[in-house]
C-alpha cells in the first residue's frame, strides 16, 4: 500500500482526507484544528492509518504562506514525511479532477490525494534557520527596493510640476548634494534671489572632493535667467 493524507490548509484549521492506496479513500473527510489538542488528535489518526496500511502515510498539502507552518513543524517533530505542493500545480489538478467542480475544502483535500498518485513528488526537506532568514531578508530587500523606486518616481513627478528646470543640473538627481541644494533652493524664485555666486559657494561647501571650478559651473545660465525659468508665482498668476 501507499497511504497518503491530503490537507487543505486554512487559517487555524485544515480539512483532511486519507487514502490507503490509489483509488481507496479511507473514511470521510475530517477537520484538523491547529491547536495542541487538534494536532494531537491528528497524530492519533496518522498512527491509525499507519496500522491499517502497515506503512507510514505521506502527508501532502499546499504552500499557504505561513498558515501551514504549525502543521509542518508538528510533522517534523514527530518524524512524519510530508510534501508541500505549489498552489498553481494543485489548482491545475483540481480543474482536471473528475470530482464535481465545487469549491470546498473537503474536495480540495481529496484532489491533493489524487494528485499524489499522479505525480512523482519528493518529500519536503527541512531548511536551516540561516536559509530561512536569508529568504526573509531577500523578500524584505525586494519590498524596500520597490518602495524606494516608487518614491523616486513620485518625487520626479512633483519636481516636473514645481521646478522642471532643476532636472539635469546634477548628473544624479537623487545624490546627497543635489537633494540638499534643492532643499535650500526649492523653487526658481529661491534660485533667482540667491544668485549664482551664493549657489556655487554652497555647492562647493557640500562637495569638497570636487574642484571650485566645477561648483562655479554647476549653476547653468538658463537656470538663473528669469526668462528661462518663470517662477511658480508667475505661473500661478498666468493660469
Amino acid at each position: 500500500m501507499n497511504p497518503v493524507i491530503g490537507l487543505d490548509i486554512a487559517k487555524g484549521e485544515s480539512q483532511g482526507q486519507a487514502f490507503l492506496d490509489k483509488g481507496r479513500p479511507y473514511g470521510k473527510s475530517f477537520t484538523v484544528h491547529h491547536t495542541q489538542e487538534g494536532l494531537g488528535a491528528f497524530l492519533s489518526f496518522l498512527k491509525l492509518v499507519e496500522e491499517e496500511s502497515n506503512q507510514q502515510p505521506m502527508v501532502i498539502l499546499e504552500s499557504t504562506g505561513h498558515y501551514h507552518l504549525p502543521v509542518t513543524r508538528f510533522l517534523e517533530d514527530h518524524n512524519f514525511l510530508f510534501i508541500v505542493v505549489n498552489p498553481i500545480l494543485s489548482y491545475q489538478a483540481k480543474k482536471s479532477s473528475s470530482l464535481r467542480k465545487v469549491k470546498t475544502d473537503a474536495i480540495d483535500a481529496y484532489a491533493l490525494c489524487e494528485l499524489f498518485y499522479k505525480e512523482d513528488f519528493q518529500h519536503h526537506k527541512t531548511r536551516g534557520v540561516q536559509l530561512l532568514n536569508l529568504r526573509n531578508l531577500t523578500r524584505q530587500h525586494d519590498a524596500v527596493t520597490g518602495l524606494y523606486i516608487q518614491i523616486k518616481l513620485q518625487f520626479q513627478a512633483v519636481l516636473d510640476q514645481v521646478f522642471p528646470e532643476y532636472k539635469g543640473v546634477f548628473g544624479d538627481l537623487h545624490s546627497a548634494v543635489s537633494l540638499k541644494i534643492l532643499l535650500e533652493f526649492p523653487t526658481s524664485d529661491a534660485v533667482l534671489r540667491a544668485g549664482k555666486a551664493k549657489i556655487s559657494e554652497r555647492i562647493a561647501s557640500l562637495c569638497m572632493r570636487r574642484s571650485e571650478l566645477w561648483a562655479v559651473n554647476k549653476p547653468k545660465p538658463y537656470w538663473l535667467q528669469p526668462s528661462g525659468i518663470p517662477s511658480v508665482r508667475r505661473r500661478s498668476k498666468a493660469i
